[in-house]
Formats: C-alpha cells, structure tokens, sequence
C-alpha cells in the first residue's frame, strides 16, 4: 500500500495519476473535502481507498490503521494559505500532524517523503537559497511551521535511528494542471493564464525590488517534476532499482529563475497574443514580497539525483493541454 496525504489536493493528485501511469494504483489517498471541488483532481485517477486527514491521525496515533505493509508515504497535506494568520491550527497541521505521520512510516519501516516550502526562506536574495540555517527566515507563521518540521527532520537524522528514507522537498513555485481549486492561492501562471483567456492582457507588477517592470523573478517548476522527484526518493515505479536509504532537506526547483514577464510571454505562445499591463505593487505588500527565489541545487544533486526539470515553456505547453488545466 502506497499512502497520498493530501492526494486531492495539487501536488498529491498529481502524484497519485504518476504513479497510476508507472502501473501502481493501490493507494490510500488521504485528504479533507471540506472544499468537495478538490475530488475533480483525482477524476481518472485509481486508487484503493480514501480516508478524512482527521480520521487518519486518529488511526496512526492508535496503532489502529490496520496496515501490516507500507510501501512508501508521500506525505504532501497541509495548508498552504500563507494568509492564514492562525498560529495553533498552523502548527497542528504542518508540524504536529507531520511529526505523527513520520512516526507512523518509520513505524512501518517505509520511506517517507514529505512537502516543505521555499518559503522557509523568506526574503532570501540571490545566492541565499541553500537549505541552512543561516538562510531560513520565514515571513509567515506557514513558512514557520514548515521550518519547524524540518528542524524536527533534521533533529532524527542527525540521532542515526531512521532506517528507511525520508526526504523532505522545498517545493519552490509551483504551476502545473488540477490547481484550479486553490483560488487565490493558486500559482501566478494559473492566474495569468484566466487573464489572458478572460481579457486578452496581463497585470504585471512596475518595478520593485531592484527590478524593472515585469521582471520580479522566481524559479517556477513543473508539477509533475516533482511527483517525480517524490518516487525517486521513495524509490518506486521507473526508480526501483535502487534500494539505498536517503535522509536529507533539499531544495525542488529548477535552479533557474525567471521573470513574470517570460512567463507571460511563454503563455501567448499557447493562448494568444494579449496586452501587458504594468500595475503598482500595494504598498503593504512590497515589504514582504519575495521579488527573487532560485532553487540552489547543490544539496540535491549530492544524492545523486541528476534528472532535467521541464524547462517553463514546455511546462506551460503541457499544463494546457491537459484538461484537467481547468481555470474555472
């Protein structure tokens, strides 16, 4: 049994269809549908059973889950609305349920692997992206409470009492097809791309930063690298072959960042022409805005990961085709 934490969500329900399409499907997908619209990421999807996150904690708190086989934890619950200001439920669900769910897979001897965030770095400027103390600095109580995880991560590894692998991934900007529940959280591209469909232009932030107009950058990566990027760790599907433990925090992006205005130009290469419209950053913004994230890849490549990530336009050419790329 292979267990999806947050398998409705974005990135879960991605992974879920990858590892669909390397022929696995006995999946316990876990999740919350207080927003019922999340069960559209896993149409086509095959999978053995569902479980509410609530019901699930429960379970593994009380040795009452009724496994007697893990094969891997993807463990990507969590919430990711970096405006709730809620520090006690923010730490129950991305710290507290996460230590819980590590406990269980080392429980089973499973390898897990698990969501954390860029957003650890807060205003990190180039050449601050590497995964150390030094350069974690969070904005939000979100950005803390995944911090603290991996402080928590780091604290097991460094005991030498983890047998199985566990990795925790720094998504940096994430984009790809099934974020249309996500809102306003959404990715810029998902809401670049309603703007250009619904108006034919696209706002752009004037300069900032010390950056022009429209050239705030930030190292977007494609959805389906990282469900990727999970079953290697995990070793599963194409990956396999391999049965070396891996215990690490490292970044997940391309290590290449780029501008809101390459990306509006990658999107008319799909959906058509359209104006660009520069608009002024709010004020109450400007100095908590991450005007440049890139993904330092050194710790990562040091596991001896040495896959290419989707180069932007390829994503964005791929994304729209999918029609799960709703952006209703």
């Amino acid at each position: 049994m292979y267990i999806v934490t947050g398998g409705a969500g974005f990135i879960g329900s991605n992974l879920v269809h990858e590892l669909n399409a390397c022929g696995i499907n006995d999946i316990l997908v876990v999740d919350h549908l207080a927003d019922a619209g999340k069960q559209v990421n896993l149409h086509g999807a095959r999978f053995t059973s569902y479980m509410d996150k609530n019901e699930f904690r429960r379970a593994i708190k009380e040795n009452s889950l009724g496994l007697t086989r893990v094969e891997a934890v993807f463990h990507q619950g969590a919430c990711s609305n970096t405006l709730v200001d809620d520090g006690v439920y923010m730490m129950d669900n991305n710290h507290t349920c996460s230590v819980e769910v590590l406990e269980y897979a080392a429980s089973m001897n499973a390898p897990i692997i698990y969501a954390s965030t860029a957003a650890v770095y807060g205003l990190s400027g180039p050449g601050h992206f590497t995964p150390t103390l030094a350069n974690e600095r969070p904005l939000n109580v979100y950005g803390f409470s995944k911090l603290a995880f991996d402080h928590y991560v780091r604290a097991r590894i460094d005991e030498g009492s983890l047998s199985s692998s566990v990795v925790g991934l720094r998504y940096f900007n994430v984009y790809g097809p099934r974020e249309q529940h996500k809102g306003r959280m959404a990715s810029v591209i998902h809401h670049f791309a309603k703007q250009i469909l619904a108006e034919r232009r696209v706002k752009l932030f004037e300069g900032s930063g010390g950056y022009g107009n429209g050239e705030q950058r930030r190292d977007f990566v494609y959805v389906r690298d990282l469900a990727r990027l999970n079953m290697y760790f995990a070793q599963v599907g194409p990956y396999a072959s391999s049965r070396k433990a891996y215990h690490a925090v490292v970044n997940a992006g391309t290590g290449y960042a780029r501008s809101f205005k390459e990306v509006a130009h990658a999107l008319m290469q799909v959906l058509g022409e359209a104006e660009i419209e520069y608009v002024p950053m709010p004020v109450d913004l400007e100095s908590r805005y991450q005007h440049f994230t890139e993904a330092d890849l050194s710790s990562l490549r040091a596991t001896g990961y040495d896959l290419k990530f989707t180069s932007l336009e390829d994503g964005i050419r791929e994304t729209f085709t999918f029609p799960e790329a709703s952006l209703a």
